[in-house]
């Protein structure tokens, strides 16, 4: 009876009781991806996967047992992106069961614009009495670090295509250029502008009377009231208290999202071997070649555990489509490139894929998305930037400063050509100039012939600007604005499926013990580690600081520069 007991478990679904108001507390962060190892598990074991809330969402509404949702926004630990893709969850949930979200306070002597909007899709708003109410707007900060490298002793040389690709001015330029002010600013009111509109749509407001609320400042909860922008004053005890009387849930139990629905071993695993699959393929983090997984604590986008993995998909029957999942500022144009042509020939098989864009998927990052069927990212997703450039920094004045001698000793014509002991000579100029023509017009050719528009028409879009998901799709270099609920759902469409008929999963997934068994060829998934570097020398020193600074370049095709997005949400 044990045996059948623990087999029975297997099966179970959600556990049985006199109904159940389910939980989501912002406090924790939401992951986009399943830890790495156990002990960033452990770490993060609060932390639900932003596949576990959308799941457990999707059935619960379903589920009779479920009385509503209770969203605590708190410190709101989301991305920009996540803010998005959980707003339209919870207004998909609303549309069958009641969803309310309280707070302490939406900033405090801040602004919140993200984690409000997120509220804003709940049927009502709770705020504590001495909490405070701050839209605000977005704030960006742009970067220039040439006057740093001056005192230091380091020369920035690099080159550009074209003037919007300033992440090169975060490097070499004195002055923030016209390109570099437009571009930024132009991001700032994408997003603000598109916030503004959802907030009022979701809470019957006009336009108007939003911008009004924003430009006020900071509110106390009494005028957050009278403005329209919250629903009930109140602590967290009241709230849950109205919330059981409301749903007729005295005695209901309270559950977590991600908890309520368990992780059946024996459904999952049927499932994968009979039902039709979704693949989920990831880019997420720098570009580059080779096979390296993770760069410190960052992770890497290898071209050939990428392509191995697109490989796969291809040679899996089983597979209807994919979903490449891109959260990336780029970084090398060879490894982009080799990306690009997997993503071709798994189309060629029949498969339909849909890139679905994070926070960033900008100029490699981007170049990868574009030969997909369709593109999804969302309205404050960072891409375009199709642009090039690259350089070096050169440290010699920095070497006569700390009295230390690195010296080139030399053979072959190029062999100095990216040495940080020497600068660019006139030749090398002219070399490094005609690369980067070479490589912007590949690239613009590429895009343009990928989303089928005439180069006249792509290339002014392209000279290395960023764009928001929102301004991006007004400009054709995306198809549809949201998250990846929407990009399986166009990825199951386009493959004639039905979304409730297919097993959605990963292609980098290994079971436990498959992470220890080698692969037989390069068509199948196979784990990679990369042994620390005992190398010691400046140029890592500085590669190290450039990297911990967020303006290290991966290559020609890199977003380097982190454009930080300030609207009041914790990440």
């Amino acid at each position: 009876m044990h045996s059948l007991g623990t087999l029975s478990s297997l099966f179970r679904t959600s556990p049985a009781g006199e109904g159940v108001i389910l939980e989501l507390d912002l406090d924790f962060s939401v992951l986009s991806a399943p830890p790495a190892n156990p002990l960033e598990a452990l770490k993060l074991i609060n932390a639900p996967t932003m596949k576990a809330l959308r799941d457990g969402l999707r059935r619960a509404a379903s589920d009779d047992a479920v009385l509503g949702l209770l969203v605590h926004i708190g410190t709101c630990q989301l991305t920009a992106a996540q803010c998005c893709e959980l707003a339209d969850l919870l207004a998909g949930f609303g549309e069958h069961k009641p969803v309310w979200a309280h707070t302490a306070s939406f900033g405090e002597f801040g602004t919140a614009l993200l984690p409000y909007l997120l509220a804003a899709h709940a049927d009502q708003i709770w705020l504590q009495p001495s909490g405070e109410c701050g839209l605000g707007g977005v704030r960006a900060q742009i970067t220039l670090l040439r006057g740093g490298f001056d005192k230091l002793g380091v020369e920035p040389q690099f080159g550009q295509r074209k003037e919007f690709k300033t992440a090169a001015d975060t490097y070499a330029a004195h002055e923030i250029s016209a390109a570099n002010a437009e571009m930024i600013q132009q991001i700032a009111n994408s997003i603000t502008h598109w916030a503004v509109g959802a907030i009022a749509q979701r809470r019957g407001r006009s336009v108007e009377q939003v911008w009004g609320s924003v430009d006020a400042g900071v509110l106390t909860a009494d005028q957050a009231l009278q403005h329209g922008l919250i629903d009930h004053v109140g602590y967290r005890d009241e709230v849950y208290a109205a919330a059981r009387t409301a749903w007729a849930g005295a005695k209901a139990g309270l559950r977590y999202v991600q908890r309520h629905v368990q992780p059946s071993v024996v459904r999952d695993l049927v499932e994968s071997r009979t039902k039709p699959a979704i693949a989920i393929v990831e880019v997420r983090g720098s570009i580059v070649t080779g096979r390296p997984q993770r760069q410190g604590s960052q992770p890497i986008a290898a071209s050939s555990v990428v392509c191995s993995h697109l490989r796969a998909a291809g040679a899996d029957p089983s597979v209807k489509a994919v979903v490449l999942r891109v959260d990336s500022p780029g970084g090398s144009a060879v490894a982009s490139d080799a990306i690009r042509r997997e993503v071709l020939r798994l189309r060629e098989t029949g498969r339909p894929v849909v890139a679905c864009m994070a926070d960033v998927a900008a100029s490699g990052g981007y170049f990868v998305s574009m030969p997909a069927n369709e593109i999804v990212a969302q309205p404050t997703t960072l891409t375009g930037s199709i642009g090039v450039l690259a350089g070096k920094f050169v440290i010699t004045e920095l070497k006569q400063k700390l009295g230390l001698v690195l010296h080139d000793v030399s053979s072959g014509a190029w062999a100095s050509y990216l040495s940080p002991n020497s600068r660019f000579t006139d030749e090398q100029w002219v070399a490094l100039d005609r690369r980067l023509d070479e490589i912007y017009a590949d690239f613009t050719g590429k895009a343009a012939a990928d989303r089928k528009m005439a180069i006249e028409v792509l290339e002014p879009l392209a000279r290395g600007r960023v764009w928001t998901g929102a301004d991006a799709r007004e400009r054709g270099l995306i198809d549809h604005l949201g998250g990846m609920g929407l990009a399986i759902d166009r990825a199951a469409e386009l493959a004639g499926v039905k979304t409730a008929d297919v097993t959605v999963r990963s292609v980098s997934k290994l079971g436990f013990l498959s992470q220890f068994r080698p692969a037989e060829s390069s068509e199948q998934v196979a784990t990679a580690v990369t042994l620390p570097s005992r190398r010691f020398d400046l140029d890592t020193v500085i590669e190290t600081v450039a990297g911990q600074l967020g303006v290290a370049a991966t290559g020609a095709l890199s977003l380097p520069f982190g454009i930080e997005l300030h609207a009041g949400q914790g990440r």
